[in-house]
This record gives structure tokens, C-alpha cells and sequence, in this order.
């Protein structure tokens, strides 16, 4: 027997087939090696943490916005928003208590001036600021901490992802990543 989702909307037919949704879907086979990366350590192509990984390129082509004696900026390559940073020590390390005092001071600076810069480059109206610290915690990538900075705008949550059940972001991650790293 089908099963209703309200508005007259049936999930399955007696067959066990599903019918389609109202929902678009927007492929995104790379991100496959995330759901599927058992300890998420081998994510770029077995080349070990991604995060390790990250400052040993140039930074336009790791996305890299700043760098300090301890920690560096990154965009995020799958952003929430336009400007979604991510603050990554660059010693490997799970846990917020395994970080030094150096490590945390300069997190917490990097985080001050991430916030300033994202007020000077595109006005956000507000922040979600915060560390998943495990997989359980929703940590895509557990084994290397990093914190989230994502700018807010009021109505940044619009009909599209409601309506149309897809995100949009109205820039490029390199033209993103020019302008913060310009501005830092």
C-alpha cells in the first residue's frame, strides 16, 4: 500500500518503486570519496589528509586565504555560504584540548580577523561559528580540527533551498577566495 507525505504527495507505489519527488537533485559525484572515506583520511585520492595536504599547494589552487605561524585559512569547498572559511592548525590533531597555546591563540585570532575581513569584503549581517569536534559531531573530516566561520545574511535561506531544494552561491570559489585573501 502507498504511503501519503500529505498533499495528496504518494511515496511509493504498491510495486516499492518510488515516484519522484518535487525535489531537484544537483549531482555531485566527487563528494562520493567523503561519504565513503571510511576515517575520511584518504579523501584526496589517497594522498593522505587533506588537510595536511592543503598548504603544500599554492594557495589559489588549495583555495589557501591566509596563513599564519600556525594556522591557516581556507575556503571551504563545499560552502553553506559565500565565504565559508575554515581555520585549520596545521599540525594534526583530532581534539581542541590536544591544540598548544600558540595553536589556540592564533585560532583565535585568525577567527577575530576572518570576521573583519568578511565584514569588509561582502557585510554579513552575522556569524555560525563552531568546531565539529568527531564524526558523531557531524565532522566531515574528524582526524584534522578546524573551525567554521560562515557569514550570515538575514534571507541568505531563501525560497531556493525551501522551494527548490538547491543552494545558490552567486560566486565562484576562486573570485571568493581573491577578494578575502586580498583583504586579509
Amino acid at each position: 500500500m502507498a504511503e501519503s507525505a500529505g498533499a495528496g504527495v504518494e511515496l511509493e507505489r504498491q510495486d516499492g518503486v518510488g515516484i519522484p519527488d518535487r525535489w531537484a537533485r544537483l549531482w555531485t559525484p566527487h563528494r562520493m570519496a567523503y561519504v565513503t572515506a571510511g576515517d575520511r583520511e584518504t579523501v584526496d585520492g589517497g594522498n593522505g589528509c587533506p588537510f595536511c595536504r592543503i598548504p603544500t599547494l599554492e594557495d589559489a589552487e588549495g583555495l589557501v586565504v591566509a596563513r599564519g605561524a600556525a594556522v591557516y585559512a581556507v575556503l571551504n569547498l563545499f560552502p553553506y555560504n559565500p565565504g565559508h572559511l575554515m581555520l585549520v592548525p596545521y599540525r594534526h590533531v583530532a581534539d581542541y584540548t590536544e591544540l598548544e597555546t600558540t595553536e589556540r591563540t592564533e585560532l583565535g585570532d585568525f577567527t577575530s580577523h576572518a570576521m573583519t575581513v568578511l565584514r569588509k569584503v561582502s557585510g554579513p549581517h552575522g556569524f555560525n561559528i563552531g568546531i565539529n569536534a568527531g564524526d558523531s559531531a557531524g565532522a566531515g573530516i574528524a582526524a584534522h580540527l578546524h573551525q567554521h566561520v560562515v557569514p550570515r545574511w538575514g534571507g541568505d535561506a531563501n525560497f531556493m533551498p525551501v522551494i527548490g531544494a538547491t543552494k545558490v552561491l552567486p560566486q565562484l570559489l576562486g573570485e571568493t577566495r581573491a577578494l578575502l585573501a586580498d583583504a586579509w
